[in-house]
């Protein structure tokens, strides 16, 4: 690994080996820093950025974990190394608990502690260059703001490209948690009024006895309290595209006035006669599984829903693309800043979790589990004890059929139940399940084989 820019702090308060690793490192090349205690080289962490830190664990003052600790604080946090005494090799664990990279014992030769630095940032460079290549996956995999590399997510990018060209009226259809808000704001900066207003309304946020006002908007006097005249949501919307989420929550008088607004694109604020013409695009979205279930059973306006399904657009949930949910996770934590990994058993459990909460559900895991592992990795200790399968019992975990098996053939079975729900999860590719699973297509052919 070329030394050449790298940037080392050392920290150790025995001057003469303190004054030989400093040597040793400028002459491979390094850009070196020293302090002799803890709290100078907290202080030094402050201000300045470097690639790796070697601190003596037992220090004056402050020690090397809390030096330890301020450097994983740092955004990038620079990679650490611990020296011990033989005979306190405890310590250089708690240090690789704490996040240190790897740790030398006193006495070492400057070979050795030349060999093990250029290790570490060789391991440094090779997990950068991975963050970069994911995060280039990544760019190719996000349309606006939604992320998906699935063939479901695929066609949602490729109906959003082609309706945003038109003026349609669109109907966006999914669970909660889904994102149907990101493909109305993608839709809205795809169209020729992107320069204009994009504006939101929860319907099933508002009382049904302020609906109207909210909607359409009021002339001064209209009621008790109207004490000027207020652009109602439409109004606010010229120019640009109005949002209309939870659409089957809209009160029914309400939905005659707003079939009105479809249809000729005007509408009269409350306690006013004035007409007010409005240019807007209109894109609705519902968590109903059948909107059209409504109309035939007279809770939602036939003609309404006619207006507003001109092109539908349906949003998978996750647990029908869960080979997006690596992808969704990289792109959360690039969003949250840092640089924490995932561990492959912390991915492990979240790629086998339903998400009734969905995409949104996912988000705030992530976040709790930035906030809980500081700069290091994400592993299932920082997960929600009901996400990481703590709260199971042992009967849900391992069904009991009453069945002893020899070890072999449980584990057998086991791993081809688990096969097959991966590729459910992946609507039947066994490449994608391949790829998930982290064995060869080959290898997974032989297990579906037997």
């Amino acid at each position: 690994m070329d030394a050449n820019g790298k940037r080392i702090l050392v920290v150790e308060d025995d001057p003469g080996l303190r004054f030989t690793m400093t040597d040793n490192l400028e002459e491979a090349g390094f850009s070196v820093t020293a302090a002799d205690d803890g709290a100078e080289a907290i202080r030094i962490l402050e201000s300045e950025m470097f690639d790796v830190v070697v601190t003596d664990i037992r220090l004056p003052g402050k020690d090397g974990l809390e030096v330890l600790r301020e450097a994983k604080k740092k955004s990038p946090s620079p990679s650490v190394i611990t020296v011990t005494s033989y005979g306190s090799i405890e310590s250089a664990v708690a240090a690789m608990k704490l996040g240190a990279e790897d740790y030398l014992t006193k006495p070492f030769s400057m070979e050795e502690f030349l060999l093990l630095l250029k290790k570490v940032l060789r391991i440094r460079f090779l997990e950068e260059e991975n963050r970069d290549l994911k995060r280039r996956i990544l760019s190719q995999s996000v349309f606006e703001e939604l992320v998906g590399k699935s063939k479901a997510m695929q066609e949602v990018f490729d109906l959003v490209a082609l309706v945003a060209e038109t003026d349609a009226t669109v109907l966006v259809m999914g669970e909660s948690g889904t994102g149907k808000e990101l493909v109305a704001r993608a839709v809205h900066r795809r169209n020729k009024r992107k320069d204009g207003p994009f504006v939101a309304l929860n319907c099933s946020a508002i009382p049904e006895s302020l609906f109207e006002a909210e909607l359409f908007g009021y002339e001064k006097g209209a009621f008790t309290g109207a004490i000027r005249r207020r652009a109602g949501k439409i109004e606010q919307a010229h120019g640009g595209t109005l949002f209309l989420d939870e659409i089957a929550e809209m009160p029914p008088a309400a939905q005659a006035k707003l079939l009105r607004v479809l249809q000729e694109r005007s509408f009269t604020r409350i306690g006013g006669n004035e007409s007010v013409h409005v240019d807007i695009r209109i894109v609705s979205a519902t968590n109903k599984e059948d909107l059209k279930a409504m109309v035939d059973e007279g809770s939602f306006r036939e003609d309404l829903f006619y207006r507003l399904n001109v092109f539908a657009i349906r949003l998978p949930p996750l647990r029908e693309r869960r080979e997006d949910i690596p992808l969704i996770v990289e792109h959360f934590i690039d969003q949250i800043g840092g640089s924490r990994l995932v561990s492959e058993s912390a991915m492990a459990i979240l790629m086998d979790y339903h998400f009734p909460g969905n995409v949104r559900e996912l988000w705030n895991i992530i976040e709790r589990a930035s906030i809980l592992c500081r700069e290091g990795t994400i592993e299932p200790e920082h997960l929600p004890t009901e996400i990481a399968g703590e709260g199971k019992t042992r009967s849900e975990a391992i069904p009991d059929t009453g069945e002893i098996l020899p070890l072999k053939e449980a584990v057998r079975r086991f791993e081809l139940e688990y096969i097959q729900r991966v590729l459910k999860s992946t609507g039947g590719s066994r490449s994608r399940a391949s790829d998930l699973l982290g064995i060869g297509r080959k290898a997974l052919w032989e297990r579906l084989r037997q």
